[in-house]
């Protein structure tokens, strides 16, 4: 609020009755913007109209790393569509061995590489890795015998490692939490954007069958890691790191930033490092726990339809063109309907209803999969609902969660356990669509319903967990003598945080 002549300093009821919506405009001899938060906003600017311009300068950025990151971690399906087994000889399920691989390095390194991401700046670490899985998806064009391919595998999980939780912490450092989901679900639908590009592009690049005497599924690898590598190299240069690092912010924008964040959150420690007794520390947190299985059902679904939705898609008899370009439709369902859902989310500010009840569509479709096998537009048709289902709740469930720890620790190692133990789930995810269960693969049905439901149990009990945290600290004294060190230490177990629903 500006203060003219005359004017007594506001108290907080005060400034509680004037303010309504997300800003108030308040006259006075300077033009002065408060949030909803009561944080003083620039007088050069606006909230509205800064977040814009940090919208700008994060998520087209993170969004094209993702985009490539998924694109060459699953185009091994394109690729398989084009002989890739026969040149290679692979052998009973040696694909499906190559497949989990993968997860074995990305699993493990994904706590150590948010610490790293925390030391280095994402500036550094995240282009960094996105040049290693750039080289590694090349080198995957390049091999010629099943060991070859296990190790690229190996080296492209390595790099791919600290790819999504470094982004959903980055975003996490950046926005409230209400207004967070839209921008995590825009990140995260990059996937069903890959899924769709990487079916056209499939089917494009497989008709350059035969040029240097390589087959069309090397090509996909060699042309797709090529891009990857270009866009890390320029990301050096132009990549995004935390607001206190934003050389294209100026200090009061820097300090606006950090105090609404400070506001909605809580002190994020952000200038101390992570330890092992924060690890620990963060580990002892029963819905951390919750928060892994919440992501661990939902990975498993996810995987086994990226992983192998051209292998499901060509027993409805399409040729290799044709099922490629078949697969582009689910993908482009999910990327409009996770958006839908995120917009409702962020405008009600409610996570909880967002994140159980698309499941019943996946529900649904694993069940009607499992029972029709002989009406192929109905079984297509269920495809788009499992890309929907799955693929709109994933970010939510992340969202909901990173969101509600405080603090830069524990966010850090709370969203890189999330993940890490959630993509366990893509191990089992590589063996449960087998070729000797096709074409009607009733396992891999089963198997992803049943990990289905496991999320929204866990869903369940994390909400019930929150609801009965806050209604015990509403009881409870709300003052009781912290520091801010102390507050800041805590983070969500500050008793004065109160999490989100």
């Amino acid at each position: 609020m500006a203060l003219g002549k005359g004017s007594h300093v506001p108290s907080d009821s005060d400034k509680a009755a004037e303010i309504t919506g997300n800003n108030t405009y308040h006259p006075g001899t300077v033009d002065v913007e408060y949030d909803e938060l009561h944080v003083q906003c620039p007088p050069h600017t606006t909230e509205r109209k800064l977040m814009t311009r940090i919208d700008w300068r994060l998520l087209p950025f993170l969004c094209i790393l993702y985009l490539l990151a998924f694109l060459d971690r699953v185009n091994i399906a394109n690729a398989r569509s084009f002989n890739l087994t026969q040149d290679l000889n692979l052998k009973s399920n040696e694909y499906n061995t190559a497949l989990t691989m993968f997860f074995v390095p990305y699993v493990v390194a994904e706590i150590p590489s948010n610490i790293l991401l925390k030391k280095f700046s994402p500036r550094v670490w995240l282009p960094t890795c996105m040049l290693g899985f750039g080289i590694a998806s090349v080198c995957q064009g390049l091999v010629q015998n099943y060991s070859g391919l296990l190790a690229t595998r190996f080296f492209l999980g390595l790099f791919e490692s600290g790819m999504f939780p470094g982004c959903f912490y980055l975003i996490s450092m950046w926005y409230k939490r209400d207004e967070s989901q839209k921008r995590y679900s825009l990140f995260f639908s990059s996937t069903s954007l890959a899924g769709a590009f990487g079916g056209l592009l499939a089917s494009a690049i497989g008709k350059m069958q035969g040029i240097r005497g390589y087959n069309g599924w090397r090509w996909i690898f060699i042309l797709e890691g090529c891009l990857t590598c270009l866009v890390a190299i320029f990301f050096f240069f132009v990549f995004p790191s935390f607001p206190e690092q934003a050389k294209w912010l100026t200090e009061e924008e820097q300090n606006y930033v950090k105090a609404r964040l400070q506001a909605d959150q809580g002190h994020n420690a952000a200038e101390r490092k992570i330890t092992l007794r924060d690890v620990a520390t963060v580990m002892k947190d029963h819905r951390v726990w919750l928060g892994g299985f919440m992501y661990f059902g939902l990975i498993i679904p996810a995987y086994g339809y990226a992983f192998f939705a051209p292998t499901i898609i060509s027993t409805y008899h399409y040729d290799p063109i044709q099922t490629q370009l078949h697969s582009v439709p689910p993908w482009a369902a999910s990327f409009a309907f996770s958006l839908l859902t995120a917009a409702l989310s962020d405008w009600l500010r409610h996570r909880a209803a967002f994140a159980l009840a698309p499941l019943a569509l996946g529900i649904a479709a694993f069940a009607t999969l499992l029972s029709v096998h002989d009406d192929t537009p109905a079984q297509y048709g269920m495809l788009h609902l499992v890309t929907m289902a799955t693929y709109s709740v994933l970010p939510i469930t992340v969202c909901w969660f990173s969101m509600n720890l405080g603090g830069h620790h524990r966010r850090a190692v709370g969203t890189a356990w999330q993940v890490g133990f959630g993509n366990i789930g893509g191990i089992i995810a590589t063996f449960i669509f087998l070729d000797s269960d096709a074409p009607y693969f009733r396992t891999g049905y089963a198997i992803s319903l049943g990990f289905t439901c496991l999320s929204g149990i866990a869903s369940s009990l994390y909400l019930v967990s929150i609801y009965r945290e806050n209604q015990r600290r509403a009881r409870a004294v709300r003052d009781v003598g912290l520091s801010d060190y102390e507050k800041t230490e805590l983070g969500d177990l500050n008793p004065e945080f109160r999490y989100m629903y």
